[in-house]
């Protein structure tokens, strides 16, 4: 979403929460009245123009995050953008903007990036050859898949594993 400085006040807030723990009784009482605190402090920020914006466009911000829940659940399958945006119920350009401003990414370009660390996990846990795990996450072409694995990781997809657990194997000895 953003990163900022924080404030004095606003760290002395968080760590009272967080002093809360070691007096269990006075949670009830105090809790939400610090949080509502740090909630105060944090719209008072300079970031605060960000959560007011979540606030004011909560519809429009669910129906994006609800597209993008389904992305997560469907990176596999083929992306129409005219289909995500009709399950926003928004048009494509309002839900490229709501979608990049939530992920700071276009859908298309959070798909694939899905994809590459699906694939990059199920070739590191699961042993899959690169052209298998590219088709198991909706690849239609291995090369393809290497091109952009090697683009988005820096390397093509087995040195890379095999540099992975090179240096999974070093940290664990």
């Amino acid at each position: 979403m953003t990163v900022g400085v924080s404030s004095a006040e606003l760290l002395d807030a968080c760590s009272r929460l967080i002093d809360l723990l070691d007096t269990p009784h006075d949670i009830p009482f105090l809790a939400g009245l610090i949080q509502r605190e740090i909630i105060y402090r944090l719209l008072r920020s300079p970031q605060g123009r960000h959560l007011r914006a979540i606030a004011t466009l909560g519809e429009q911000s669910q129906r994006t995050a609800r597209v993008v829940s389904w992305l997560r659940a469907n990176y596999a399958r083929p992306l129409r953008v005219e289909d995500l945006a009709a399950m926003a119920q928004m048009g494509v350009s309002t839900l490229h903007h709501h979608f990049r401003s939530l992920t700071a990414m276009s859908p298309l370009q959070y798909q694939k990036h899905l994809r590459l660390h699906v694939a990059r996990e199920r070739m590191l846990a699961d042993g899959l050859d690169a052209a298998s795990a590219a088709f198991e996450v909706g690849y239609e072409s291995a090369s393809q898949f290497n091109r952009e694995y090697s683009r988005f990781f820096g390397q093509p997809p087995m040195r890379d594993i095999k540099a992975r657990r090179q240096s999974i194997a070093a940290a664990t000895m």
